[in-house]
């Protein structure tokens, strides 16, 4: 994470922050995924039955895609020099372009969009995240995802 003073942080808004490292998304951890949410859709866990979709296998759930940005941000995101916490302040929007299927490798690339005040020692950080499929070139999603940041 690059540590960045509070007086430089609004020169980072519309500067890409670059990619996270590639993760392979397997059948284990779309599992775990429909086991933690209740979301057991045969398009999710049954290979044989996705098999005969238009996908040809199974794909990951949307919503583990998307719970990937934390993780795949960590090391992206700028942090506020004097950093006592950051927290997930939601989502502006998601677009679910195409499915990330069993196996792929997908990455993230961050883009920091806006980088607001809200009030003296909250900074509220804007990043449109774009989930990259490795051998495609639409992405899974583009989502803007905001932090919270208290100095």
């Amino acid at each position: 994470m690059p540590i960045v003073p509070v007086a430089e942080l609004k020169n980072y808004a519309g500067k890409e922050l670059g990619c996270s490292e590639w993760l392979t998304i397997d059948q284990d951890r779309i599992n775990l995924f429909a086991e933690a949410t209740g979301d057991f859709q045969f398009i999710h866990v049954d290979p044989v039955k996705a098999a005969q979709t238009p996908f040809g296998s199974t794909i990951a759930h949307g919503f583990l895609s998307l719970s990937l940005i934390p993780k795949l941000m960590e090391d992206l995101l700028l942090v506020p020099e004097g950093l006592k916490m950051v927290v997930n302040y939601g989502l502006d929007s998601v677009r679910f372009i195409q499915p990330v299927k069993v196996n792929s490798r997908v990455r993230l690339s961050v883009k920091m969009a806006e980088i607001i005040e809200k009030k003296p020692g909250q900074w509220l950080l804007k990043a449109t995240a774009t989930l990259e499929i490795e051998g495609s070139e639409k992405p899974a999603y583009v989502a803007e995802s905001l932090s919270l940041c208290f100095v």
